[in-house]
């Protein structure tokens, strides 16, 4: 017992590092998109929105799109980390139970290491059952998702900057990004999501919920 305590510590402190490193991350990421904000007002005042300003824009949004994609790619990672954690601490509740069976009312995060006890312990979509709608809007409500939104918006005014470079009016400009916006967002969120359910059904489930295989991810 006391090496199982010991082990769900280490699993509750490498966690804590892993949330630390995230909201580092999306703070640099912030922080060179404020920063940018900034330039590009100052471009806009020297140049008052001509040539210089639509090329510095064009640089500028570059940047902060690249520090936003591998923001979201390193967020998304440690997410996956999380995952191992999570069914970790799983694993070793299921291990308290074995050996005293009688506290299985007190607990009210699962022990078992599979995609459901993560999501029942997480309070996630997955392992509720919450209409497609009400998924969705928690489903935004995450960190990864909120940085998505920001990083597309900005993908997409870049876009808009480029077909005004090439001489594009207002309302193509606008076309060119709400397209370049949506397509952005259902690519990131595709390859996101993949990644992780690919993830998840590598790691084996040894204490699986009722009802799942044991291989079940």
């Amino acid at each position: 017992m006391q090496i199982l305590a010991t082990e769900h510590w280490s699993l509750l402190a490498t966690r804590s590092v892993t949330y630390m490193e995230s909201f580092t991350r999306v703070s640099m990421f912030l922080s060179v998109l404020t920063g940018s904000v900034v330039a590009l007002a100052l471009f806009a005042q020297v140049d008052h929105f001509h040539e210089t300003f639509l090329v510095a824009a064009i640089f500028i949004l570059l940047v902060v799109v690249f520090v936003g994609l591998v923001t979201i790619s390193r967020v998304n990672a440690l997410n996956r980390e999380n995952f191992r954690w999570i069914t970790g601490m799983n694993r070793l509740r299921h291990a308290y139970l074995e050996m005293y069976p009688d506290l299985e009312p007190y607990f009210v995060a699962s022990s078992h290491d599979d995609l459901r006890g993560f999501g029942l312990t997480m309070s996630l979509p997955i392992a509720s059952r919450l209409s497609p709608l009400a998924s969705a809007a928690q489903g935004f409500q995450s960190l990864p998702a909120m940085l998505t939104v920001i990083v597309t918006l900005v993908t997409g005014l870049l876009g808009a900057l480029v077909a005004a470079r090439f001489g594009a009016s207002t309302v193509i400009a606008v076309v060119v990004a709400a397209i370049v916006f949506l397509l952005t967002i259902v690519i990131i969120g595709f390859v996101s999501q993949r990644a992780f359910f690919a993830f998840a059904r590598e790691v084996p489930a040894r204490f699986p919920s009722p009802g799942e295989s044991p291989s079940a991810g």
